[in-house]
């Protein structure tokens, strides 16, 4: 107190270099260099070093005596004991109350929605809807002009792609020329709405969702184990915009699908698994440190919570006010309580004696019968084998190596996960992902610096105080996330809807209104077009949240259908096309890509997969593309006990059942039931607790209208032009089926999507990236799956085409939607002469067009 309180204490009011040492607390946390203590380590505690004069001087004028240096090491080493009063008071916020009612006031994102009215233009004759009347207002401004219509060959593709993400059928690009010549707007509205009735569809922009849900079927990290019940959220999605589920409905289940009211075990189970999005994100299942575990969950749920429906980067504060938006860091953890209240199930497995993992999870129990893909049922003679085989191994533990006991240990809970995952009939008990809230809500206590053993205050669970002007009420009773969604998707909150209209705008224009999708804060981008931004926002409101009718107001305005052909005096004012004088050319998707393959050359299979690989798999690890058992050795112990029922990588749970938190009021009575790997499973350390209860639903699922299960996904284990492909690999190049389908393991995607740019399921994705590369190229004309298709394609071509002519034209028409001009038809039919009529020069024609940039791109 004597040396150093005249320069770092609030009695002096003098805090130098953020370090303040009035409290226990505020000694361990220290200033701006770092912790000042750090308890028996007086080399790394910053106090003891600037006694020292090491680096750091303190005091300033004058070095301590060497007795009382000796004294600080000493009490360090024991810990660092301190008698004072420890309760620390809140680090000073940098965030003032007046920084965020000027935010409030003034930042264009936090504003309320503006019912605008459609400006008046001087061209009339050109707007075909209101969103065109805005887009020409600036042009014409800035004085502009749009750009002419594309050629309707161009704009079908287009249609197509943006829509439904497959190219269009012969007999649609007949019908759309016709009617093209007959009413271009006509055809243009009849085409759109067939498209928005197809159940591909949903598989486009349920994929587009996927990709900041940061959708995958694994933990990722170094040890990356299976999601084996991810599937169902990807096919929730795909349902919910087939079926145009309000948005509005969409984000609460999302966030709170657990706690809302259902009329049945059908719409339960549904709202169940939509809250796989908090739960289906990156886990490092290998860290030691179960707090850190925990907290780096609920960090990754506050942030894709933020980011993806408000557009705020909300995680930004976790360990000081944010740099750069009106967020203190309080604000991250008010929000951060809802996640702290509620226990996550992920599904991976623990084997008690297995070093690799060290953060475990229980599962929930499914409310109707829909077993996963690779789930077996046991005849009582096998369910009795299964436990004869638990007891037998758990007799001889003891015996012979420590190795080996550790390797009985592993193939018992293996074992016991099979049971665990099968009722007393031996059928399979259906599980999906989710969570539940906490046995023990509470609020958050802020973390200083984000640090675990740096506790602070606890900050009551609330919502951002720029959106905020009076608190929120919370039942404190429950972990609060139905009013968090109910907040959230609320009419009156100013980002919610605009994001979501934003994020359409994108997909369809090709670039967003914001450019910045997930960030709607002082460092993304202001809007281009703000009045018809709100104008589309309000009118997504009122039609009842509608995707559909969204997608339907912009693919039949008069700018989506514009030529993207180069205007030099308007790139030299608008280089970026802001201001939409032209159409953006865009390549593909990586799924599209590969879909549009398979559509050209006649191989695609549209009837989607029951489940996924991974879903056949179970519990596995995944290691070099390869899904693989946990650990080495348990294979060869099985086929020593006789198998054991290890079919499909063991799809139970281990532990016994537990049951899910308290229900807010949701649904046909608390029926979920959470299943846990050992006594009071834990996810990351919180304890799950039993509460609620009661009997599960059975029967039928049908979401959306559209039943899967017409067979279990196939593919990558035959014979293929890339020779035997070996079990278990996720490459998948035999597969038909669409690519949204196959498997999105973490750090482990399909050579035919990752080599074209494909969302990395680690992160929140709103903006796909599109690069050039030579590994791309190179992929075109080597890769077996492109092989293959080009030889498929070529097949077709020969089958329903005679002549060397007509082939030609048949191959553009499916591969481009249009005929090829004299050039190219000269060309092509000099390549086939040149193989003198023979296959060979087919498939290479096909390859060629296959590997082109006009069948990559939309223009």
């Amino acid at each position: 107190m004597k040396e150093c309180y005249g320069c770092h204490s609030d009695r002096t009011g003098k805090i130098r270099g953020g370090l303040r040492l009035d409290t226990r607390q505020l000694l361990l946390i220290g200033g701006e260099s770092g912790s000042a203590v750090v308890p028996g380590q007086p080399a790394e505690s910053l106090l003891f070093t600037a006694m020292n004069h090491d680096g750091l001087v303190m005091p300033p004028k004058r070095k301590l005596s060497k007795q009382v240096i000796d004294d600080f090491r000493e009490w360090i080493e024991m810990g660092a004991p301190d008698p004072r009063e420890s309760a620390a008071a809140l680090v000073k916020s940098t965030v003032s109350k007046a920084d965020v009612r000027r935010a409030q006031e003034s930042f264009w994102a936090y504003q309320p929605i503006k019912e605008t009215q459609p400006p008046k233009v001087d061209r009339e004759d050109w707007p075909k809807t209101d969103v065109d009347r805005f887009v020409l207002a600036r042009l014409e401004e800035a004085e502009l002009k749009p750009s002419e219509d594309d050629e309707p060959y161009r704009i079908l593709r287009r249609l197509s792609f943006d829509l439904v993400g497959l190219p269009p059928s012969l007999t649609q690009i007949e019908k759309f020329s016709h009617m093209w010549a007959d009413d271009p707007d006509a055809a243009i509205s009849k085409v759109v709405d067939h498209y928005l009735k197809q159940p591909q569809f949903g598989e486009r922009w349920g994929r587009h969702w996927l990709d900041v849900a940061r959708y995958g079927e694994s933990t990722g990290h170094a040890v990356n184990l299976t999601y084996p019940f991810a599937y169902r959220y990807r096919d929730y999605v795909i349902d919910a915009f087939n079926a145009d589920k309000p948005y509005n409905e969409f984000v609460q289940e999302q966030i709170a699908g657990d706690l809302l009211p259902a009329a049945d075990d059908e719409t339960w189970a549904e709202q169940l698994v939509a809250t796989s999005f908090l739960a289906i994100g990156p886990k490092n299942i290998n860290d030691m440190d179960s707090l850190k575990f925990r907290s780096d969950l609920i960090d990754e749920q506050v942030d894709v919570t933020s980011r993806v429906f408000l557009g705020m980067s909300l995680a930004c504060a976790r360990c000081h006010d944010h740099k750069f938006d009106a967020i203190p860091q309080s604000d991250y953890y008010a929000m951060s309580g809802f996640f702290e209240s509620t226990n996550t199930f992920y599904g991976s497995q623990k084997a008690s004696t297995n070093p690799m993992v060290q953060q475990d999870s229980g599962i929930l129990e499914y409310p109707v019968d829909a077993p996963s893909p690779g789930q077996k049922i046991y005849t009582q003679a096998e369910l009795s084998d299964l436990k004869d085989n638990i007891a037998t191994l758990r007799s001889e533990l003891g015996q012979g190596s420590r190795f080996v006991g550790i390797q009985k240990r592993i193939y018992i809970g293996q074992l016991e996960n099979e049971l665990a995952g099968l009722d007393e009939n031996g059928r399979p008990i259906s599980f999906c992902m989710g969570v539940q809230c906490s046995a023990s809500p509470g609020d958050a206590t802020l973390l200083y610096r984000g640090e675990v053993d740096q506790r602070g205050d606890v900050i009551p669970r609330g919502f951002p105080s720029v959106l905020s002007t009076r608190p929120a009420r919370i039942d404190k009773q429950t972990s609060g996330r139905r009013q968090l969604a109910e907040w959230i998707a609320s009419d009156q909150n100013p980002l919610t809807a605009r994001v979501m209209v934003n994020r359409v705008w994108h997909f369809m224009v090709g670039q967003g209104i914001i450019a910045s999708p997930s960030d709607f804060g002082a460092t993304g981008q202001p809007p281009s077009h703000p009045e018809l931004l709100d104008f589309l926002t309000a009118r997504f409101i009122e039609s009842n949240w509608s995707v559909k009718s969204l997608v339907r107001d912009i693919a039949t305005s008069r700018l989506y259908r514009q030529r993207t052909d180069m205007n030099e005096e308007a790139y030299e004012f608008d280089p970026t096309n802001s201001l939409l004088w032209r159409g953006h050319p865009r390549r593909l998707d990586a799924e599209s890509i590969r879909d549009n393959m398979l559509a050209v050359s006649g191989q695609l299979d549209l009837k989607p997969p029951h489940g996924s690989e991974i879903a056949n798999a179970g519990f596995v690890r995944i290691r070099n593309g390869v899904l693989e058992e946990i650990s080495n050795g348990v294979g060869d112990m099985a086929g020593r006990m006789g198998g054991g029922g290890m079919g499909g990588g063991g799809m139970g749970p281990s532990g016994r059942l537990q049951r899910g938190g308290p229900g807010d009021g949701a649904g046909p009575g608390t029926r979920t039931q959470a299943r846990g790997p050992g006594n009071g499973m834990r996810p990351g350390g919180d304890n799950m607790g039993q509460n609620g209860g009661g009997g599960m639903g059975r029967g039928e699922i049908q979401r959306g209208g559209m039943q899967r299960g017409g067979r279990a996904s196939a593919g990558g284990r035959g014979n293929s032009d890339a020779g035997d492909v070996p079990p278990g690999r996720l490459d998948m190049v035999d597969a038909n089926f669409r690519s949204v389908y196959l498997p999105q393991a973490r750090n482990e995607t399909p050579r035919s999507l990752d080599v074209f740019d494909f969302a990395d399921s680690n992160a929140i994705v709103g903006r796909r990236e599109t690069s050039n590369t030579a590994d791309q190229a190179l992929y075109l004309l080597n890769n077996p799956f492109v092989l293959r298709q080009s030889k498929a394609f070529a097949t077709r071509i020969a089958d329903e085409a005679a002549t060397p002519t007509q082939q030609i034209k048949l191959a553009f028409r499916l591969a481009y939607a249009r005929l090829p001009q004299t050039s190219e038809l000269r060309t092509a039919k000099a390549l086939l002469a040149d193989f003198n009529g023979t296959e060979k020069g087919l498939e290479l024609l096909c390859q060629s067009l296959l590997a082109s940039a006009e069948f990559r791109y939309v223009y």
